[in-house]
This record gives C-alpha cells, structure tokens and sequence, in this order.
C-alpha cells in the first residue's frame, strides 16, 4: 500500500496537502523528523498514513504513539479513527488504571493502530514497560514546543520522551508544532534526541487570513461593533475567567442577530465542570451559539473550519500564542479575520503587571514552596510518590497569597523539578465502606443499595481499610445510590472531581534552589517575547504578516497587501 493509497482508502482524499507527502516520506524513510506546519495544516495526516502504511508491510510495526497534552485532541481523533474503521485508544492523566490496561492490551493483542497518551503518562514505570512490549512502530510528538525550556509553553513532562525512545530503539520520531522560532527549532531536535537534524516546514503565511490591530478605548463596543459587521462563528479571547463570563453576558444585550438564537454568546473556561465545557464547545462546534467568549483554554484540538473570526480583546504574552490562537479562524481556506484590540494606555500597565505576577521574586516562590507543603501536611524528608488535591483559594486564604503570584510561582516549581502542579486533574470516585457486612442488615437496605455493596466488597479487598478508586461510580445510577449511602454513614463517598493537584517529584526539601542563571535567563526571555506582542500590536508602519512571519524566521515574506497597516498604505 502507498501512501496516496492509504490517504485515498482510510480518509477519502485524493491528494495530500502542501508538504504531506514529503513529510510521510521522510517518515517512511526512518528519518527523525521535525514538522513545522500552521494550525489547519493537516498533521494528523503526516503520522497517520505512514503508520497504516507500515502496519500493511509489516505487524510487528503497526503502532503508533502519539504524545499529546491535548485530551479534548486525543478524544475527538480516537472518535473520529474509530468512524473510519481504524481502531484506535488513549490513555491520560485521571483514567483509572484498569481503563489504562485495557486500552494497553488492545494495544498489544488486538488490531490497533494508534495509541495516544498524554506526557505525563510516561513519568510511570509500568507505564514504560507496557509501552517497551508494544509493536510501536512510530512516536509522533504533538505541540513539541512543549519540550523546549525557550519555547513560550515549556512542560517539564515533555523532557520524559527522551526516555521513552531509548525504550524503542530504531522507531523514528515525528516531531510537529505550529508555532516555534529558529532557536525553539533547534532545541525541539537536540532535546529529543535527533540522529540528525532534519526539519520540514510549510510557510506560516495564510494568504485568507487578514491581520487586523484596532486602537479602542473601549473593547467591549468594539468587539459589539466587528461581530455585528462580520457574520459568522467567532471566538473572542480574554485572559481571565471573570471577564469571559461579564463579556459575554454584556454581549448577549447589546447584540442585535436575528439570525441565530437568543443564546448567541457563551462564555467557556477551565473552571466549568466537564460537562458544562463539553456542552458549550458542541453547541458552539454545530452552530446552536455563534459566538464563545474564552480563555485559552478553549479550541486547542477542536475541529472547526469555518470560524470566521478570531478576537484578542487582551494581548496575549507571546507571538506564538498569538499566531496559534489567530490561525483558528479560516481554517476552510476562506477569507477570516484576526483582530487585536489594543490600548497603549491599559495594555502597557497591565504587561508590567503580567510581569511581576508570572515571575513574582525568588523568595516568594520559596515562600510559597514552603508554605504549601506545610498547608498539604507534607513534612520534611516526605511525600514522594504522592498526588494531593490542591485547592488553591484555600491556601491561598490560610496562608495569606496573592492568588496569581502563588499559581505563577507553583508552575516556577513545577519548571525547576520540585513538584509536578496541574491546574486540571480529573480524580477517579473512591469508596470506603464503614459498617461490617454482618450489621448492614439492622439498616434497612433497598435492594439496589445492598447489591452495590455486595459487589464494592466482593470486587475491592482494601474496601474496609482505605478509600478505593471504583469504577462502578462513573454510572449516573450506582452515583446516586453512592451518594445516599454516605448520607447514612455507611461508607465515604468522594465523586469524581475536576480540580488542582500537586504531584511530589521529591520528598519535601528543607531549602530548595532556584539557580539565579536559569530563573533569570526564564523571566528575560519572558519579558523579550511580551515586548514582541508589545511591538507588534504598537506598530502601524510594517505589514502585519510580514512582522509576524519574520519572527518566524520568514525573513523576505511579500506585504499581505490586506491588513490593517497595508489598507492604510494605499
């Protein structure tokens, strides 16, 4: 089978996009490789079709990892693969261990293509091993910015892949990313360990996607203003969840749209519930609301192509961010538009903010070090190996600290090694049972409640000492009848949860170090790409493309002729 064959047969196309095929190619060659391609470019093709056509040629190689911090990414591409007929599983961060040895065993015994897990997975021994005993015959790196200290989303998980290839020797490495400057390049490749260097890349120019910087004084009327001039579904980015909630019900007033229903606007962040997120990304996805107002943490992996617009009400930290979260719009190849609203004024005092807020002082990250593990009862010398539910209003009321300093400074942690902090980490039901079997018969059981606990104690042996992780609770019934179990006192009951976690990579240390050379080099890097966004949003003399490619290292790109700076040129 060859690869024009595999893309025509598994996906129904007929011809590979700009730099696909010389992707695969390489792949196929053996070659570690780094692709540079915007967002829409199509990269899930470029791992995709070499691994189904290597899988054709030979069974011992019919797997591919895909590593990816994206879980929303990983779910749609299984769902989708699975649609074709490609079997497919994945394996993140919150999954009970027993849904990750099932996936693992598909993985290894049955017709299974590709398997995607999240970075964090590879910090597990058993994980590792199960990985070393897989037919894997590709590792596809996904948002392999990630890797790189200097690039603007370093995750200090990602530097575990470097082990997981010494697990599978011979499997070459498909490195891809949207968004990465010459030195993030270079470092991409050296920290994964390259044969040699090796780096496609498909121009970052997007010929129908028109750069637009708006000098207001008032955002909100703007943003009211462009969505009423430009139809279409829309995503409005602010940096707060407070603000994308006020936003879009202040939009919902002051918007006059016959054209779609009255809940036109929502608003979507980290702190909705799971379902709540999921119901607003679809209804947002089909068209039922025209416009989300969001964090960043929206539409990364989300598969929409007809976005028309894209609108930064705040400026972002970076380029890179930037450039990604703008590349959303006009993925469908037809005119979009990227907006930045900008004011000198309140931009500026809010980037000297952003500074001292991402990168507070050494000795209040210290500070916070300490006081954290004395808030988790984590005593010196201890907790290694440990996860704790972190709930950062409440250590930060106990222990008297500015909220985003203190998350600022536990990422800072999280970058020199001390711990592993996640903001987003779904904990599985856990059940404990406290009365003795021989005296549940005095509490007047229902039938549905004395077979559930007939089964917890048959299936979990520990049930009676400590709490045990128990899948039964994922059905909406059994967590009903858990919960009027605990109400009686029979057995504690904590639901599965979406919150903060602190993962101890090491035991609690009396003193720690924050090498001045490193934390400095971080926060100067840091406040050179801020002053880049600055720069960009500022200028009115340079195209808008042309300043955005050159960052890129696109150094001799034509004028876009569309932007703001170039309509105003002629």
């Amino acid at each position: 089978m060859t690869p024009r064959e595999a893309l025509h047969t598994y996906f129904g196309y007929n011809d590979f996009r700009p730099l696909q095929a010389e992707i695969i190619d390489s792949v196929l060659a053996g070659r570690d490789t780094l692709a540079l391609m915007p967002t829409g470019g199509g990269k899930s093709i470029c791992f995709q079709v070499p691994t189904l056509v290597m899988a054709n040629k030979d069974p011992g190689k019919r797997l591919c990892l895909v590593i990816t911090p994206l879980i929303a990414l990983m779910k749609d591409q299984v769902e989708n693969l699975q649609k074709r007929g490609i079997h497919a599983a994945a394996v993140y961060t919150g999954m009970s261990w027993d849904k990750q040895r099932v996936a693992l065993d598909n993985c290894l015994y049955g017709p299974y293509h590709f398997l995607y897990c999240s970075p964090e997975r590879l910090e597990s021994e058993e994980f590792r091993k199960r990985l070393a005993q897989l037919p894997i015959g590709l590792l596809a790196v996904d948002e392999a910015h990630c890797i790189s200290q200097w690039g603007y989303d370093f995750r200090p998980s990602y530097l575990n892949i470097a082990a997981v290839r010494e697990l599978l020797p011979g499997v070459p490495v498909l490195a891809l990313t949207a968004t990465a400057t010459p030195e993030t390049i270079e470092d991409i490749q050296d920290k994964l360990g390259f044969e040699e260097h090796n780096v496609l890349r498909k121009s970052f120019h997007r010929e129908n996607l028109v750069y637009v910087v708006r000098r207001t004084d008032n955002k909100p009327e703007q943003v009211a203003h462009i969505l009423s001039r430009v139809p279409g579904s829309a995503i409005v980015y602010v940096r707060n969840r407070k603000r994308a909630q006020e936003l879009a019900e202040w939009l919902n007033g002051h918007i006059n749209d016959q054209m779609v229903n009255d809940k036109m606007v929502n608003f979507y962040h980290a702190g909705l519930t799971t379902q709540e997120r999921n119901a607003r990304q679809e209804a947002w996805k089909t068209g039922k609301t025209r416009v989300i107002v969001a964090t960043n943490a929206f539409g990364m992996g989300i598969d929409k192509a007809d976005v028309r617009l894209v609108i930064h009400v705040d400026l972002p930290n970076t380029i890179e961010s930037y450039y990604q979260e703008a590349g959303r719009a006009g993925r469908d190849g037809l005119t979009a538009y990227a907006v930045l609203l900008f004011n000198e004024q309140e931009d500026k005092a809010k980037t000297k903010k952003r500074i001292i807020d991402t990168y507070p002082p050494k000795e209040f990250v210290e500070q916070v070090y300490h006081k954290t593990m004395d808030f988790l009862q984590i005593g010196a010398g201890s907790g290694l190996g440990h996860r704790f539910a972190l709930h950062m209003d409440e250590l930060c009321h106990v222990m008297k600290l500015p909220v985003i300093q203190a998350y600022s400074a536990l990422h800072i942690l999280t970058q020199a090694g001390y711990i592993d902090f996640e903001e987003e980490y779904e904990t599985q039901p856990r059940v404990q049972i406290h009365v003795p079997r021989h005296e549940l018969g005095d509490y007047n059981l229902s039938r549905e409640q004395a077979e559930l606990l007939d089964v917890l104690m048959r299936s979990y042996s520990g049930i009676y000492t400590d709490l045990q992780y128990v899948r039964e609770a994922d059905n909406k019934d059994t967590h009903q009848l858990l919960v009027s179990l605990a109400q009686r006192g029979i057995i504690t009951y904590i639901p599965r949860s979406v919150g903060s976690s602190l993962y101890m990579t090491n035991e609690r240390e009396a003193e720690i170090y924050l090498s001045p050379a490193i934390f400095e080099e971080r926060r100067t890097r840091y406040v050179s790409k801020l002053n880049a966004m600055l720069e960009y949003a500022e200028q009115n003399q340079f195209c808008r493309e042309q300043v955005l490619l050159a960052y890129f290292g696109e150094n001799n790109a034509p004028i876009c002729g569309q932007c703001d700076v170039c309509r105003n040129m002629h």
